[in-house]
């Protein structure tokens, strides 16, 4: 039966599960569930809890039923590291996140040192897995200094001939990409007429879009999150400023728009190619959308991760750390994201990142007007 669960894929019909009086095995999401952040999180645990009901109904994992065990660390680092220690009491067999990337780095260090797996399916920063304190980190999503690259010389070449300015939240992601974003400008032979920052929660942005406007801004990087940011180009708009926004991948959700409004038309942002048009998510979007969900953002990245370590228990048949990881390292996995392998980092070989545009409400791949 393991054999016919291997890529963690519904079966089209229903399989008792074997040894009933076996415990379940414990899955836990971590991120932001509530808060200006829990946009992110939703679509993390969306992703977990449609990848745990298909391998539940094909029969489960190993013979088990998976739950998923959510929980929320706000994208807060002391909180992360405190949610890490939680759930290493209660020995999950793998934590899937965190989202930030100042989450995902304290928290790795905990699971860490008590043997527990963690694939991140957002997390970024390229720290995560070049400074990763054990075999067991892992990630399912870009690098930063990929996302910065493909940002930076972008800017070069789009606005060449106008004022680009770089700002950031001082966060672990937010400073980081933009730090990539401005270092990758630069060598493209484009200066910033404007690098200042300003702080996570931050409402009033009034100084910060003077600022802008003083220094003529055709463009601003925004290395951050999507609620801030939101206000920001609401508030250069109210202040008659066309200015383009440019960010990076958390603008992949719906809730970027619900925040900015018509504000947010003309955003540009970097992003994975959409894993929800490539053929090996097909079934598995179809399954979203006639549940009226659109897999967007990470959801289908929260489901990839848990298939490639899926089938690695079902290569490793057990879910102990050791041998997991093992088959993790060596395996190459089939999923929603494609076939994919980790380096020996513990980071993915997937497509890097490309460009997007938000248009009327959505988003969909950038076309160059010129």
């Amino acid at each position: 039966m393991r054999k016919l669960l291997k890529y963690g894929i519904a079966l089209s019909f229903g399989v008792a599960f074997a040894g009933s009086a076996q415990a379940d095995i414990t899955v836990a999401v971590v991120g932001p569930m509530t808060g200006p952040y829990g946009a992110y999180g939703a679509q993390m645990k969306t992703g977990a809890d449609q990848w745990a009901a298909d391998i539940n109904k094909a029969g489960g994992l190993l013979g088990q039923k998976v739950v998923v065990d959510v929980r929320d660390d706000g994208c807060d680092p002391e909180k992360a590291a405190t949610v890490a220690g939680e759930l290493a009491g209660e020995k999950v067999a793998i934590v899937i996140g965190h989202f930030c990337s100042g989450a995902s780095i304290p928290a790795s260090r905990v699971y860490a040192t008590e043997n527990i797996v963690q694939i991140s399916p957002a997390s970024t920063n390229p720290k995560f897995t070049d400074e990763r304190p054990g075999v067991g980190v892992m990630r399912v999503a870009g690098r930063d200094d990929q996302q910065g690259q493909i940002a930076g010389e972008f800017l070069a070449w789009r606005f060449k001939d106008q004022n680009v300015a770089v700002i950031d939240d001082g966060s672990a992601y937010g400073k980081g990409l933009a730090d990539e974003t401005r270092r990758f400008m630069n060598e493209a032979g484009k200066t910033e007429v404007l690098s200042t920052t300003y702080e996570n929660g931050q409402t009033d942005f009034s100084e910060l879009v003077s600022k802008l406007k003083t220094a003529n801004a055709d463009a601003v990087y925004v290395g951050g999150y999507f609620p801030e940011a939101a206000l920001i180009v609401k508030a250069m708009r109210e202040q008659g400023m066309k200015t383009v926004l440019v960010s990076g991948d958390t603008f992949a959700a719906d809730a970027y728009w619900d925040a900015a409004g018509d504000a947010a038309e003309g955003t540009l942002f970097t992003f994975s190619p959409d894993p929800r048009r490539g053929p090996d998510a097909s079934s598995v979007v179809a399954e979203f959308k006639a549940g009226g969900v659109d897999p967007e953002g990470y959801v289908l990245f929260a489901y990839g991760a848990l298939q490639a370590w899926a089938q690695a228990v079902d290569n490793a048949d057990t879910v102990e750390f050791g041998p997991v990881v093992d088959a993790l390292q060596k395996g190459t996995f089939r999923s929603v994201l494609g076939d994919f392998h980790f380096d020996d980092k513990g980071d993915v070989n997937l497509p890097s990142f490309v460009i997007y545009e938000w248009k009327d409400g959505g988003y969909d791949y950038y076309v160059a007007s010129r």
